[in-house]
């Protein structure tokens, strides 16, 4: 334990100068200018417990001013420390939004399984700042980095096909991720970009891009999301939505390309299951990068002391009003 304002405990030396002014009071504060001889100091003979009893209420009083002057000093301790995790580390995560995200070959579908996982994969993460990308035939920053947990898992939750122009715009979704992070100050800056198809739009390509993240240090881990071979895709009939076999095409060099230029790594996810376990691979290679740091937590303790206070105080008042008054 110790004080914040270890001065104010100097006050302490007043209950010399109370304890020796009660003293001589006692002593002498009592003393008559004319006395006579009587019978009435044997009355109570034997007494003496009497006499120890009017002394408690100033007892409690020196306690009840001890305590105050202990808690004005704020007495605190230190002794428990605080440990936390800081991973340091700001991740961007770049979703493909065109309409083959919509194919059956995941549960639901691709775009609600990306979503799902993601959700996952941000909850686990509460240290880091974090943000989402969306692309299809062009892209955009559906939310910025942020630490905010609830905020960056609804704005997941309102990611929708069919918001912009269709097609698969890969450099355009992962330059915009870049740009999101080139300027942090961040120990480690990464780029999670899941796609399913082949890129076929944009104005930057591909490898432009990742060329880009290369010279500002950002690692890219690369997702090609889709079965082996065919995949059900609905598509619209005049008679509803009938679900047909397609085709899965995925650009798996490309893919691996990027994230080698980026020191990074590809990933194939050909079900929920997989794309999981994806997400906790790529969970645990980041966590290599955990500070960690400790700290004293202080807890403050003048409550103790301004309770002792006020329970002497109030000790005293039932000694004066209950007992001292009944005393002979």
């Amino acid at each position: 334990m110790f004080f914040e304002y270890p001065k104010l405990l100097y006050l302490l030396l007043l209950l010399i100068l109370i304890t020796a002014i009660y003293v001589w009071r006692a002593v002498h504060g009592d003393a008559a200018s004319l006395r006579l001889s009587g019978l009435a100091p044997f009355r109570h003979a034997g007494g003496k417990w009497r006499t120890w009893f009017r002394h408690i209420p100033f007892i409690l009083r020196c306690i009840a001013i001890s305590a105050l002057i202990v808690a004005m000093a704020r007495p605190r301790s230190s002794t428990a420390f605080e440990r936390t995790d800081t991973e340091g580390i700001d991740i961007i995560i770049a979703l493909d939004i065109s309409g083959s995200m919509l194919a059956r070959d995941f549960k639901p579908d691709r775009i609600g399984a990306s979503k799902d996982i993601a959700i996952q994969f941000v909850a686990g993460r509460p240290s880091d700042r974090m943000g989402i990308v969306v692309f299809a035939g062009e892209s955009y920053t559906q939310c910025p980095l942020t630490t905010d947990r609830a905020t960056l898992i609804n704005m997941i939750k309102d990611i929708q096909i069919g918001v912009i122009e269709d097609g698969t715009a890969i450099g355009n979704g992962l330059a915009t991720a870049v740009a999101r992070l080139k300027d942090s100050d961040a120990k480690s800056r990464v780029v999670i970009l899941l796609t399913d198809g082949v890129n076929n739009r944009g104005e930057i390509t591909p490898l432009t891009a990742a060329e880009i993240a290369k010279t500002f240090g950002i690692r890219v881990y690369t997702i090609g999301v889709g079965a082996m071979g065919m995949a059900p895709y609905p598509v619209s009939t005049p008679y509803g939505i009938s679900i047909q076999q397609m085709q899965v095409e995925i650009d798996e060099d490309l893919l691996k390309q990027i994230s080698q230029i980026t020191d990074g790594a590809y990933f194939r996810a050909t079900d929920n299951t997989k794309l999981l376990e994806i997400y906790g691979e790529i969970n645990s290679m980041e966590k290599n990068k955990t500070m960690v740091d400790s700290f004293p937590v202080y807890q403050e303790l003048f409550m103790k002391f301004a309770l002792i206070c006020l329970f002497a105080v109030a000790l005293e008042l039932l000694f004066r009003l209950l007992i001292i008054r009944t005393l002979p």
